[in-house]
Order: structure tokens, then C-alpha cells, then sequence
């Protein structure tokens, strides 16, 4: 395994860390627990090749994930002592209230959950520039340092979700040692603002590497972008662990093939030669041109009458005969139809009236794209997914 500082904590950390949120799960709904007996064997596996980072949160797998985790820590390593004398500790804090005592209430509980005394990295989960300044700047900042300072947690660090200019304006505030963002192939926006946090000395780790599964599968499109490498989700990891200003990528890990897979990618020198950056920019663009033949998402379409969300099912239907990803874009358009009408309606809401066919200016066939979406993509339709 290959180690990497993580920023100013003063930690070495492995390149691949272990994200607990996609374990492999076991009941029903609501009821749903994680399977142990799949799960707690990824870790070990895991931790016993070198990854020595894990990274948990109060609501991931239906609240469970902390919970087998610290099961996981506790048990005995080969070298003696429980697996937590070994692992740095990653979890958040997702409370943003006026109530401090619903904060402190979080960490007890992870505490308790994990079976630790102390955080190693304790995050504001998924803060934004505007959850900063309203809340962590003027209170919840205080409530993290006070846990600090008793010894409750090592590190003050957050995830993040916003934009370029809002991750430089928090690095530069210098109240976070690390912070854990998106970035992956298929979005590099943030990669100004990595370099920046980098620069300053915070630890950068990096979730979603494979795009939220997407770059997980095999796409015919996708596939031999950078000769030598085959698989999509060995070049996706690489793709970030190239990145210097990066620490540490984040995998969501949900089979112990995906662990094994994982560990000979990141056991090994896995950074990209400028020339395999170069294909993979050329080979990118060439799609994301495809994609915009058929749709730019200038969204002059809406509003529909009958609310038909047509912006967002031509990108989920360009996921799919663009890129190659059928299964995410079919998991997308399910989620799509179980909201409705919240969020917009489903491509067979479509009452062809050509409003919106009116308004596009790529003179796009819209009625006839949302029935071929639609036909493609709906979970009661079986057929075969055509090709890209």
C-alpha cells in the first residue's frame, strides 16, 4: 500500500481509504441492516493490505454503517491489539441547528457507535458556503472546538458540496485541517480548488472516484481509453490517485471482489503519464460533444405544461447512449418516476402538444426522444437496453 500525508494532521494515511456507506445490506425498507457476515470480512481484508482510513456518517446504510464499523475495529489484527489501534477514524457531524445539544448528541451517539474514545477526523457534514457562515462560522465552529479541545475528537474537518469558489473561500478561512469533496473524472470542477487546499496544507480526500457507480461497471463506450488498461474502475481510481494534491480516494466498497480489485490497484504505483491524462481529455470531450447533438441542457424547453421534467431525462438518457452507463441512467429514471410529480414528471406524461419543440433551438425531436427514453429506460419495460 502507498502512503500519503493528509495535509497538516501530521497523519500518514494509505491512498485508498474505505468508504462505509455502500455495504452490502440485508432485510427490508426501512428495516434494512447491514449484512455483517459479508461486511466486517471487507474491512479486515482491507485493513490487512495497508488501508488504514475509514470514513463513516450518522445516516449512512439506514444509520447502521457506524455501528459495524466499530465492530470491525474492535476485533483483533494479526499484529496484536484491536484493528482501531491501527485505523484512522473518519466520521460526521450533520447537525447545522440552533440547538447544541442535538450536536453533542451526534457525537455521543458515533462514540458510542464506533466504540472509540476519539475521532480521528470528526466533519461538518456536506457544508456549503452559506451552512458556513450562517451556522458553523457564528456557533457550530465553537461546539467543534470545545469537542476538540476535551479530547472527543483530533481533527476539525468537513465534507463539502458546493462550487470552486466556495471551497477556495473555506480553505482560506483556515478553520478545517481536511476536507472531503467529489471529484472524479466525469467532474473536475473542483480541481482549482483541490490544488488550493493543497497548497495551504489541508488534507484532500476525495469521494465518489468512480462517480457514484457509474464508473464502477464496464461501458463499451468508456472502455480502452489509455492503452493497458481495461477496466473502467481501475482506471477511474487511478485517474484520481494521479491527482498529487489528493490524499486520499474514497471507494465505497460493497464486494469483496471490489476490495480486491481496489487494494492491486492502489498497491501499486498508480499515477497516469501525461499522455494518458491527454487520452482520456480527448476521449471525454469527443462524448460530451455526442452528448450535446442531442441535448446542451439550455433548458428553453420548459416549462412544460403537463410538468414533464425533459431536461433531466435527456441527461439521464444521454448517461446512457452516450457514456454506455444503462444501469445508473435506469436507476436515475426509476427514482425519476417515484417522485413524480415532485421534481417533474416522467417522459409518458408527455401529451405531445410540441410546445417545447417550438422552443429548442437544436430543432431537437423532443416528442419522439422522451417515447425512446422513455421505452429504454422505464422499469417495466424488459427489452434490452440499445447500444450507445
Amino acid at each position: 500500500m502507498i502512503y500519503r500525508e493528509l495535509g497538516r494532521t501530521g497523519l500518514k494515511v494509505s491512498q485508498l481509504g474505505f468508504g462505509a456507506m455502500r455495504f452490502p445490506m440485508k432485510g427490508e425498507g426501512d428495516e434494512q441492516i447491514v449484512d455483517r457476515e459479508l461486511a466486517i470480512p471487507m474491512m479486515h481484508r482491507a485493513f490487512e493490505a495497508g488501508v488504514n482510513y475509514i470514513d463513516s456518517a450518522v445516516g449512512y446504510c439506514y444509520k447502521d454503517s457506524q455501528r459495524v464499523v466499530g465492530e470491525a475495529l474492535r476485533s483483533k489484527s494479526p499484529g496484536g491489539g484491536a484493528w482501531r489501534d491501527h485505523i484512522v477514524v473518519s466520521t460526521k457531524n450533520p447537525y447545522y441547528g440552533q440547538d447544541q445539544k442535538d450536536w453533542w448528541q451526534n457525537l455521543e451517539d458515533s462514540l458510542e457507535r464506533l466504540q472509540v474514545d476519539c475521532i480521528d477526523i470528526y466533519n461538518h457534514h456536506g457544508i456549503n458556503w452559506k451552512q458556513y457562515t450562517e451556522a458553523v462560522e457564528p456557533r457550530v465552529g465553537k461546539w467543534m472546538r470545545k469537542a476538540r479541545d476535551r479530547g472527543l475528537v483530533k481533527h476539525v474537518c468537513t465534507s463539502f458540496h458546493d462550487d470552486n469558489e466556495a471551497l477556495v473561500k473555506i480553505v482560506d478561512t483556515g478553520y478545517v485541517e481536511s476536507i472531503t469533496l467529489q471529484y472524479n473524472m466525469l467532474d473536475r470542477s473542483l480541481e482549482d480548488g483541490i490544488a488550493h487546499a493543497h497548497e495551504k496544507g489541508l488534507g484532500v480526500v476525495v469521494m465518489g472516484p468512480v462517480a457514484g457507480g457509474r464508473l464502477g461497471v464496464e461501458s463499451e463506450a468508456m472502455k480502452s481509453m489509455v492503452p493497458g488498461i481495461e477496466r473502467l474502475p481501475d482506471l477511474a481510481l487511478r485517474f484520481v490517485l494521479s491527482n498529487p494534491n489528493v490524499s486520499v480516494a474514497l471507494s465505497g466498497m460493497s464486494t469483496m471482489q471490489q476490495v480486491e480489485e481496489n487494494l492491486q490497484t492502489a498497491g501499486r504505483d498508480a499515477v497516469l503519464t501525461p499522455d494518458d491524462l491527454k487520452a482520456i481529455d480527448s476521449h471525454l470531450e469527443k462524448l460530451r460533444k455526442m452528448a450535446d447533438l442531442y441535448c446542451t441542457g439550455c433548458d428553453y424547453c420548459t416549462p412544460c405544461p403537463n410538468e414533464v421534467n425533459i431536461p433531466r431525462i435527456f441527461r439521464i438518457y444521454n448517461q446512457a447512449r452516450v457514456y454506455g452507463f444503462w444501469d445508473h441512467a435506469k436507476m436515475q429514471y426509476r427514482h425519476l418516476c417515484k417522485a413524480a410529480p415532485k421534481g417533474g414528471m416522467p417522459a409518458d406524461a408527455c401529451t405531445e402538444c410540441a410546445e417545447c419543440e417550438e422552443k429548442c433551438p437544436q430543432d431537437i425531436p423532443i416528442r419522439k426522444q422522451l417515447k425512446e427514453a422513455h421505452e429504454a429506460l422505464a422499469p417495466e419495460n424488459n427489452k434490452s437496453s440499445p447500444s450507445p
